[in-house]
């Protein structure tokens, strides 16, 4: 058998690695997602790897940082006294993001790696790129409410549905990853790439590639920082948008820094660097901040069912920055 070409992977929960027989042999991360593959004859593994041994502990070092093993779950990592005092909008991301009996065995390496729960990728008979290189892709023509209205491209407009990782791309958290080269660190809002004409490789991950833990930088401003999810329903339903911000405002009522990154919008958790950018130093006020998301969205393209997730999109990021300045102030 072939060493793995390309590595991909799946939701949260029970730790387990899959591996494919043949010369396009794939390494994916496994959890409950994968288990819907699996039902859903999306994926038929030759070997699934037991990792559970992977560390379930969360280190919180001196300095204000966090070290999150690979295996802690969703309920703990939520819970845990630092993460809600520090980085609230981790602990609301997660709990906005599956119901408690996901959460309780869902892992963080999981969560992580999970994949788009676009329709057509379930569904055998329809085309997908994804799941089918160059056989096309239904979405874009059909129903797609749901799908990417940034960084999209003609192969695919899926979009990646984890909430945590929407959160952890906002606080600049890192991937620490072990393989047959060593032992290395790639920041959260790498890993995952953009469809382009290859949206079956779904990550910059190397084969043999095990991601171990999860680094969270210390961010003090942090404490005040909020999660929102704009979906369908009250609960259990992936998001049409969310935002994830953290804000600091001076004396003055100047922005001296902020961190925002989107759900909901694109094929990987996308990191608002123009917004951010344009916030820098201006005013924090409702003027500010709507220019902020203009800038954002500006390079959006709906799609027949999605054109309203682009103003969603920017009222989402105004309501959430008015938020934390109230908290600011």
């Amino acid at each position: 058998m072939n060493i793995f070409s390309y590595h991909q992977a799946s939701d949260a929960a029970s730790a387990i690695t899959l591996k494919q027989a043949g010369p396009t042999a794939k390494y994916l991360g496994g959890g409950t997602n994968l288990v819907d593959l699996m039902r859903e004859t999306v994926e038929r593994p030759a070997t699934l790897v037991d990792v559970t041994r992977l560390s379930s502990a969360i280190e919180q070092r001196t300095d204000g940082s966090l070290l999150i093993g690979a295996g802690v779950t969703n309920t703990a990592l939520a819970a845990h006294g630092a993460v809600r005092s520090q980085f609230p909008l981790l602990s609301r991301a997660i709990l906005a993001g599956a119901s408690a009996q996901i959460r309780n065995v869902a892992t963080v390496g999981g969560n992580i790696l999970q994949r788009t729960r676009c329709r057509y990728f379930y569904d055998n008979a329809a085309r997908c790129n994804k799941r089918q290189p160059n056989s096309g892709c239904d979405a874009v023509g059909g129903f797609n409410r749901y799908h990417a209205i940034l960084g999209a491209s003609e192969s695919c407009v899926a979009t990646h549905p984890s909430d945590m990782c929407v959160a952890l791309v906002a606080l600049d958290a890192a991937v620490h990853l072990e393989g047959p080269s060593g032992t290395r660190l790639l920041p959260l809002r790498a890993l995952h790439r953009l469809p382009g004409a290859t949206p079956e490789i779904e990550t910059e991950l190397h084969p043999d590639d095990l991601i171990t833990a999860i680094e969270i930088p210390a961010l003090p401003f942090a404490r005040r920082s909020a999660y929102r999810k704009v979906r369908d329903r009250a609960s259990y339903a992936f998001a049409l948008i969310s935002v994830a911000a953290a804000l600091e405002i001076n004396g003055a009522g100047y922005v001296t820094d902020v961190r925002l990154a989107l759900g909901g919008v694109a094929h990987k958790p996308w990191r608002a660097l123009k917004a951010e950018a344009r916030l820098q130093g201006q005013k924090a006020n409702a003027e500010s901040f709507a220019a902020a998301a203009k800038a954002e969205l500006a390079d959006a393209i709906g799609l027949r069912d999605n054109r309203f997730k682009i103003e969603l999109a920017k009222r989402t990021i105004v309501a959430v920055l008015e938020e934390l300045k109230g908290e600011n102030a």
